[in-house]
């Protein structure tokens, strides 16, 4: 699912709702957990999942073209845990193909 695609089924469940409050809503709810992350916090929405960040350490990688060493900078990642209610969720429905 795509964002706009998020927004429409958000707009379309609650059609007393403008549609670009929904827009609005939708981006600040992005905004604020991008934030959160940036400043190292943790967000955390109950029986969905936890968005963390994780340091990665510097690294010497390969340049799988050349085969040559690169070095790699040590940098932060977003790190995603699915919370228990989505695992089982997912885990119920049928599979999709």
């Amino acid at each position: 699912m795509t964002r706009s695609e998020l927004i429409a089924e958000l707009a379309a469940a609650r059609p007393h709702i403008p549609l670009r409050d929904v827009e609005r809503i939708v981006q600040v709810i992005f905004a604020e957990i991008s934030n959160a992350l940036m400043h190292g916090d943790r967000v955390e929405l109950r029986g969905f999942g936890a968005f963390t960040v994780k340091k990665r350490d510097a690294r010497t990688g390969r340049n799988p073209r050349t085969g040559e060493s690169v070095s790699v900078d040590e940098k932060v990642v977003p790190f995603f845990k699915a919370g228990k209610e989505l695992r089982e969720r997912v885990n119920s429905a049928p599979v999709a193909d």
